[in-house]
């Protein structure tokens, strides 16, 4: 999975800047993620308890990929 893996390049960044590039990459692939769910979903190949579960999972890691982005563009100005 492709957010993942930009997360952990992520803790390997070799500058702030790198980081919230990585991060920012995370954040587009959840996002590309959730889309394809929503999609399976309307075509039927997803029952509606496995979405529900797995597209909850996908929003709540969105909302923390966005909330590191927050923070750490928040540190880099008092920096």
């Amino acid at each position: 999975m492709s957010i993942g893996a930009n997360y952990a390049e992520a803790e390997c960044a070799i500058s702030d800047h790198d980081f919230l590039a990585k991060i920012y990459i995370s954040l587009k692939e959840c996002n590309e993620t959730l889309y394809w769910l929503r999609l399976l979903r309307q075509v039927n190949d997803l029952d509606e308890k496995a979405f529900k579960s797995i597209f909850d999972d996908g929003e709540e890691l969105k909302r923390r990929l966005v909330s590191i982005i927050k923070t750490k563009r928040k540190n880099m100005c008092t920096s």
